[in-house]
């Protein structure tokens, strides 16, 4: 009997474990999120973890129609966009008109807006799917692209459409005049959009989004319309993306035709992509990335972008599941206790690797200068070391680090394959 009662208590236990353990995710990042500003207290780190916490909300948007749906945009950043122009005419309007209508509402409209277009925009792209909707996507950016330049009384023209977040309704005393009153109010708005974004994709409707993802015809066979499933996950996608280009509103107090930018639509992709779109938190990990690699690099170098284009070739082509896909890949080793030992091995692999890419960039570098940048001489500076471009002694050197670095690297390769195969054993004997 005290064994039976012992076995029924433990079961009971194991769902109380686990909503902790659900919930206790979200609390620890709510708390993460509370805690960076006390330890990155400078103005370019609240800038830059704002410009974080607006693009994982975007990169999250994105991969409901990727990750979760399967549908490729080319033209995501249209609904980012329209969302950022009804935040601001929505903050205009408010001041204009003495509305109570407090900032941290503001993202809010902006989803609004761009559900608005999701709505006008989805029930006609989403009549297709793979290669047609990608079209059907570059077709309407470009289509609302042209029409900020035309239709100036909404969109401003070039010049966009300015507005001043501290002249509406103040919160508790909170006029958001400060950076680190506007990051904790992107942090809320992050962590709430993450959750619901979240628990949309354990809803039916959203299984039935990767249902369709994965089978539509299966879908259709089993009474469920594809196309009305694309839809609605669309309109998500569309209100989440909305709700982000509020935040990006209220961050820069402006909204101008660069957010329907080509390039707007490429960094999330690049950033779902990179972070993994095959996983909820992948997309997180890559606009984190994005965007820390964006204020960095830019300045470091003037062809950032390359090397952002690089870096999405190389994940295509050793890294298809993203850097998330990377990470869970190695979950199974905890069971086992062999991740200490590939660890290891990442230690000795990682020297090589940075020798071989300081070579590869130096060569980058180097034919920047003298193809686009010779009228300036062939005197440039490489992480504070400075050269010259068309000198032989830093073309060999070039050459030395990227194939020295490669040579070293490729001999490290059986080092992770045995730690690899050592780990896999390990595994094999715990079960």
């Amino acid at each position: 009997m005290t064994g039976a009662l012992t076995v029924r208590n433990g079961l009971a236990a194991q769902p109380a474990l686990a909503t902790v353990a659900r919930y206790g995710i979200w609390v620890a990042v709510a708390a993460l999120f509370v805690m960076l500003p006390q330890v990155f207290r400078s103005g370019t780190a609240l800038t830059m973890m704002s410009l974080m916490g607006i693009s994982i909300v975007f990169a999250l948007s994105y991969n409901i129609l990727l990750g979760q749906t399967g549908l490729l945009s080319f033209g995501h950043a249209v609904y980012f966009g329209l969302g950022a122009y009804f935040a601001v005419h929505g903050m205009n309007a408010a001041i204009a008109g003495g509305l109570p209508l407090p900032v941290p509402a503001i993202p809010f409209v902006g989803g609004l807006g761009g559900l608005a277009f999701a709505i006008a925009f989805g029930w006609v792209s989403t009549k297709h799917s793979g290669t047609a909707f990608a079209m059907i996507s570059l077709g309407l950016a470009e289509l609302v692209g042209s029409s900020a330049l035309i239709l100036r009384s909404f969109f401003g023209g070039e010049e966009g459409v300015t507005t001043d977040r501290t002249r509406l309704l103040r919160l508790f005393g909170v006029g958001f005049g400060q950076q680190i009153e506007v990051y904790y109010l992107i942090a809320a708005w992050c962590l709430v959009c993450m959750f619901l974004m979240y628990r949309f994709t354990r809803t039916p409707l959203g299984r039935m989004c990767n249902a369709v993802r994965d089978n539509a015809e299966r879908a259709q066979f089993v009474g469920y319309n594809p196309q009305v499933v694309r839809f609605l996950a669309f309109c998500v996608s569309g209100f989440f993306a909305g709700v982000a280009g509020g935040l990006a509103a209220i961050h820069f107090e402006i909204a101008n035709s660069a957010y329907f930018s080509a390039a707007q639509s490429g960094n999330v992709l690049l950033a779902t992509f990179i972070g993994g779109s095959g996983y909820f938190f992948g997309p997180v990990i890559g606009a984190a990335l994005v965007s820390y690699l964006q204020v960095m690099l830019s300045d470091i170098t003037e062809i950032w972008q390359l090397y952002f284009g690089l870096l999405f070739i190389a994940m295509v082509m050793f890294a298809p599941q993203g850097i998330a896909g990377l990470l869970m890949m190695h979950r199974p080793l905890w069971h086992g206790r062999g991740l200490p030992k590939v660890a290891a091995t990442y230690a000795i692999v990682l020297p090589p690797a940075l020798i071989m890419l300081t070579g590869v960039a130096l060569v980058i570098e180097m034919s920047y200068r003298l193809a686009v940048k010779a009228a300036e001489g062939p005197r440039m500076s490489f992480f504070t070391v400075p050269l010259a471009a068309d000198h032989p002694l830093a073309w060999l050197s070039a050459g030395v680090l990227t194939i020295g670095g490669y040579v070293l690297f490729r001999l490290t390769w059986p080092i992770i394959t045995a730690a690899w195969a050592d780990a896999a054993l390990r595994k094999g004997q715990v079960r």
